[in-house]
């Protein structure tokens, strides 16, 4: 498997991904727009997978790869590969598939429980997922839900938390990958966001209890085990 990563910030990479990754004896390389912008030829790619970051998709004055990172995972979902989208990631998915992006009404950032909806059970991409289970969020920003799509999950402070598209590309809003060392990063680059608010929790409460990165991560391996298949044509 040939995969290639959007990678936006230093601390914010692969997570438990990786290890995934590592597993499946996958061919990655990446796209790290914080040291060079240089984007690779789609052709032989079969996952792209579209990281998070502090950064906005409209911020393209101040980072004008943006620009062209659009174009590239607009031409990656156009041709059919898998393509798996992050908090930003998802963001820019979205808009690239012409819904509107936007600042929520709520920052949810902590562990804030998720509930799946009822396109969830018709998809392959999320077999196995439970109907209601506590995840990692860090995002102010939030997507209408893509024109085509499949509306996957909400939360009380962000309706559009997962959407799929075609079977073959999906957005998370939330975060399955977070470990308790990229937490420990977040936190540390990201502290001024930690203020009060009813979807904001302490950074003591975030990193406290380590099963629940455990769980999340074990979900985000379902997820990627199920686009394996899905991409082997099971």
């Amino acid at each position: 498997m040939k995969v290639h990563v959007l990678q936006h910030v230093p601390f914010e990479g692969l997570g438990s991904i990786e290890r995934w990754l590592n597993d499946r004896r996958a061919e990655v390389a990446y796209t790290r727009f914080f040291a060079s912008p240089v984007l690779p030829a789609v052709a032989g790619i079969d996952l792209v997978i579209v990281l998070g970051g502090p950064m906005g998709v409209h911020d393209e004055g101040s980072y004008p790869w943006l620009v062209a990172e659009k174009r590239f995972v607009g031409d990656c979902i156009d041709r059919g590969l898998a393509v798996l989208g992050i908090c930003l990631g998802a963001q820019i998915i979205a808009t690239v598939l012409g819904a509107q992006v936007y600042a929520n009404p709520e920052r949810e950032i902590g562990w804030w429980p998720l509930q799946q909806l009822a396109a969830a059970a018709d998809s392959p991409l999320f077999a196995g997922f439970p109907s209601q289970v506590e995840v990692f969020h860090w995002h102010g920003d939030t997507f209408d839900l893509p024109p085509g799509a499949d509306h996957i999950a909400r939360s009380t402070a962000c309706a559009h938390q997962a959407f799929v598209y075609r079977e073959r590309t999906v957005g998370l809003q939330f975060h399955l990958e977070t470990t308790g060392d990229s937490a420990r990063q977040l936190l540390s680059m990201c502290a001024d966001e930690i203020v009060p608010g009813p979807f904001i929790q302490s950074a003591e409460a975030m990193i406290a209890d380590p099963r629940r990165f455990a769980a999340i991560n074990g979900l985000m391996y379902r997820l990627l085990d199920n686009f394996a298949r899905v991409i082997a044509g099971e």
